[in-house]
């Protein structure tokens, strides 16, 4: 009897045992499953704060982005100009291609019923100069700048902004 007695008394003190680990692993899964509702809702949170507050401030980000950027700028092609320079000396020619950046889009329009003063008013210019004027890089900036004199002057929507020589030869 003592033995079944020593046998019940090991058995009450597996039985105490156990019921202590079935309550740890019982809290430990609780606290994994705590665990991971934290950081679930913690997740979900930041995102709807992401989507919320962030993206409004992207937007807004991006819209004055998109109003900085520059205007495309409008050219208008001119056909080439040869003409006979100002020289006593030799005979020599210049032939330069303008192009002409433009300010808006009426300009153009206007531009292409005045070409014919414009054209004009350039081969004039043009022929009134000389070979050391045209070869000194300070004299070709004058040119520009009296060719967009010129055809402001023509001009009553919008201005000519820089004058473009895409071809310049001097033979």
């Amino acid at each position: 009897m003592a033995d079944a007695d020593r046998k019940n008394d090991y058995d009450e003190e597996e039985g105490e045992e156990q019921a202590p680990v079935k309550k740890k692993g019982s809290a430990l899964k609780w606290i994994i499953i705590i665990v991971i509702g934290v950081l679930v809702f913690g997740g979900g949170g930041a995102g709807v704060y992401y989507f919320v507050f962030y993206s409004k401030s992207a937007s807004a980000d991006k819209k004055t982005v998109e109003q900085a950027k520059p205007q495309v700028a409008i050219f208008w092609p001119m056909e080439p100009y040869i003409v006979n320079l100002l020289d006593n000396d030799n005979e020599r020619y210049l032939k330069v291609v303008l192009q002409l950046e433009l300010s808006d889009q009426p300009s153009v329009e206007e531009l292409n019923l005045i070409k014919p003063k414009v054209r004009d008013s350039i081969l004039d210019l043009l022929s009134s100069k000389t070979y050391k004027e045209m070869m000194d890089p300070i004299g070709k900036q004058r040119l520009r700048d009296e060719v967009a004199l010129r055809v402001n002057a023509y001009l009553t929507k919008g201005k000519i902004l820089k004058v473009y020589f895409t071809e310049f030869v001097i033979q």
